[in-house]
């Protein structure tokens, strides 16, 4: 876990800057594809999965370790060749991955997150699951495995095959020419998210499209079909936590009412969306049925708010990073109370975005744990012996998100009693 928090230390400002170039070059250009809140939602959505990730929080049904030890036909000395098998098979198992996600009902609910951004931008690459915890993905590996591709090499790839998949969540690149037949493209890309029927589960992959189009799940971006983004039961909330388990407690209410003891046991496992019956009657859903006409998930804000919501955002980010330069000095519980204390200040500040009358009090419940632990450790973390004055400023930093926390959700309060 300390190498990919390594990783994360070099990759997250990189990415943070192509979307800062992505931004400018839209304002220039005059066609901006961000907004704040949702610019913000994406990003702390992609803060909350690197936490998760880097924190090791998931169920392990199989490791490829012990896949490589009993699967192996032989032992294959590692070379350039190695790295090219290696690469292709972990893009191989996430397409498939990736298929399963868009095809049945339970893991449909670790990847919603990701298309849940009604825009369309590299923020949304950031839109990554925390409910994906089950660890089954080696499953998929079985290929590798049975090649005898090392361990070491499908750790130091895997990574490496997901931040390739950054890049093209864009719309300012056209068609590629003859690369859209080999790579994932950002027209491509644009056909997988989107809800157009035209465009439905279509461009499964994540690297190389040659799957895509073995498996027949490939369309061309259309010209007289423009994409149209988000999700066919829109999420309506900027809270990347609360869309991350939306889909999951729907299937529990569905379980639970139906009378069909059989649909109980099978909506798990039944293609995505489907309901029981005697559910669907009794408990009807809402669903986008005119993609160029529905309404947009937007809340009220404000420039001083959207400067608060950039002022957490960027703190956030700092603190995250900052843990990943003190990975290996910090034991696993002040690890687990360090990302707790970011994971919980992400839920108050988005859940604020929405205007849930809750999200005070958890900024006030969170800044104040913050404060005591400061308090009673006398340092941040070990930060003092970086910075002299670093838990001063941790310090000041909780102060003023209870500050903020209190003062807009009275402000939004105020003007929803006006209005």
């Amino acid at each position: 876990m300390e190498t990919y928090a390594t990783a994360l230390l070099y990759a997250i400002p990189f990415f943070m800057l192509l979307m800062v170039l992505e931004m400018v070059y839209g304002h220039f250009v005059k066609d901006q594809k961000y907004t704040v809140l949702d610019t913000v939602s994406s990003i702390s959505s992609g803060l909350t999965n690197i936490i998760k990730d880097s924190l090791g929080i998931v169920l392990v049904l199989i490791s490829y370790p012990f896949l490589l030890e009993h699967l192996a036909i032989a032992k294959i000395e590692t070379t350039w060749l190695t790295w090219v098998i290696g690469f292709i098979a972990i893009d191989f198992a996430g397409y498939w991955n990736h298929r399963l996600s868009h095809k049945v009902n339970f893991f449909w609910n670790q990847h919603v997150i990701h298309h849940s951004s009604e825009r369309f931008n590299l923020a949304c690459a950031l839109r990554q699951s925390v409910s994906n915890l089950l660890g089954y993905f080696p499953f998929l590996l079985i290929p590798a495995a049975l090649l005898g591709v090392p361990n070491k090499v499908i750790a130091i790839l895997a990574p490496i095959q997901l931040f390739a998949q950054f890049w093209y969540h864009t719309q300012h690149i056209g068609k590629m020419g003859w690369l859209e037949y080999i790579f994932v493209t950002p027209s491509q890309h644009r056909v997988h998210h989107a809800i157009n029927p035209e465009y439905i589960d279509k461009n499964l992959g994540q690297v190389f499209c040659i799957w895509d189009r073995m498996f027949g799940t490939f369309q061309e971006e259309l010209p007289h079909v423009p994409p149209q983004y988000g999700i066919l039961k829109p999420a309506r909330t900027w809270n990347p936590i609360r869309i991350n388990f939306q889909h999951l407690w729907r299937l529990c209410l569905d379980a639970w009412r139906t009378r069909n003891f059989w649909d109980k046991i099978r909506i798990w496992f039944m293609p995505t969306g489907w309901r029981p019956k005697d559910v669907k009657e009794k408990f009807p859903m809402a669903v986008i049925t005119d993609v160029y006409q529905f309404e947009r998930y937007s809340t009220p804000t404000t420039k001083m708010f959207n400067a608060y919501l950039i002022f957490q955002l960027v703190l956030s980010l700092i603190l995250l990073l900052f843990m990943f330069g003190n990975f290996g000095n910090l034991s696993g519980v002040e690890l687990l109370v360090y990302g707790g204390l970011i994971f919980l200040g992400i839920y108050g500040y988005t859940s604020l975005m929405d205007g849930d009358p809750y999200a005070m009090w958890i900024e006030v419940f969170r800044s104040l744990a913050g404060c005591v632990l400061i308090f009673l450790t006398r340092d941040w973390f070990g930060l003092n012996a970086l910075f002299p004055f670093g838990k001063t400023l941790i310090f000041i930093y909780f102060l003023s998100t209870i500050a903020g926390g209190i003062y807009f959700s009275n402000s939004f309060k105020k003007k929803r009693i006006l209005a």
